[in-house]
């Protein structure tokens, strides 16, 4: 036989004491509700001494109210990122600002909002990587968003240029390169991957000074913004916005969901 705890009972005493209080109140207030007029001293006085002396019995509802307020924001944000994803949709997957790899014509989208000098970002490229091989229906959309600093820029705005001359694997290959660079990533090592990876550069610091390139990255900073990014990396999947560097095991699972139900928890 289980017996209840002493929090248990605390919690049970408090529900009675809570709908007493809220009975109390109206009673209280109902007459002068009812005449438009206001409490009186006396009354306020009261309801005063009677919240006081209930939360000092419970304070357990000071600590449930904070929760049940940080459930409902938890629940508003994530709301309003859907919405956000919603919105954006074209603008995320958009071809001018992205990179895509994996099957073009996959069946379910995974986005990701990186940056060069993130070190959860170098992380998940192994989960990213790995997806992209396990799973031939997966399309993989790569968005640099850099910002932690002048040198993400710099890479990034390498990164984008590259593109024009390295497609597919091969610039695949190229942004894993990119990635597991140990420290400082700037654009000197970028120049230097890039040239490793085939590219031409002449062409590609000409491309990297185009409007075009810094525009694409603008745009995609002003899109993480829009939909309440703080860190990198960010995935998004179906209408969810994933932070941080879950894990393979993590991101397949809702793959998974969004490909069998359409959301990325087939439960909820």
């Amino acid at each position: 036989m289980a017996f209840p705890t002493l929090t248990s009972l605390a919690r049970a005493c408090l529900r009675p004491a809570a709908v007493a209080l809220s009975l109390w109140l109206a009673a209280s207030a109902a007459p002068a509700m009812a005449q438009g007029q206001p409490l009186s001293p006396e009354q306020r006085k009261a309801v005063t001494d009677l919240i006081r002396e209930t939360i000092l019995k419970n304070p357990e509802i000071i600590q449930d109210a904070l929760i049940e307020l940080e459930r409902r924001n938890t629940v508003a944000q994530a709301d309003a990122q859907r919405n956000a994803v919603a919105a954006e949709k074209a603008r995320i997957t958009d071809p001018a600002t992205s990179v895509i790899i994996g099957n073009p014509e996959g069946d379910i989208t995974l986005v990701e909002f990186m940056d060069y000098n993130c070190g959860f970002c170098k992380r998940a490229m192994e989960d990213v990587t790995a997806l992209s091989k396990a799973d031939p229906k997966l399309r993989v959309v790569l968005k640099d968003f850099p910002i932690l600093g002048p040198d993400s820029v710099e890479a990034s705005r390498v990164a984008v240029a590259a593109k024009n001359q390295l497609q597919g694997p091969k610039y695949f290959e190229f942004h894993n390169k990119l990635m597991a660079v140990k420290g400082k990533v700037n654009a000197a090592k970028a120049l230097e991957i890039a040239k490793e990876a085939g590219a031409d550069l002449a062409q590609l610091k000409k491309d990297i000074e185009a409007p075009a390139t810094k525009a694409a990255i603008a745009d995609t900073v002003a899109l993480g913004d829009r939909l309440g990014l703080t860190g990198t990396p960010a995935f998004i999947i179906g209408d969810e916005i994933v932070f941080g560097a879950v894990g393979q095991a993590a991101l397949k699972a809702k793959i998974d969901s969004v490909r069998r139900c359409g959301k990325t928890d087939c439960a909820g």
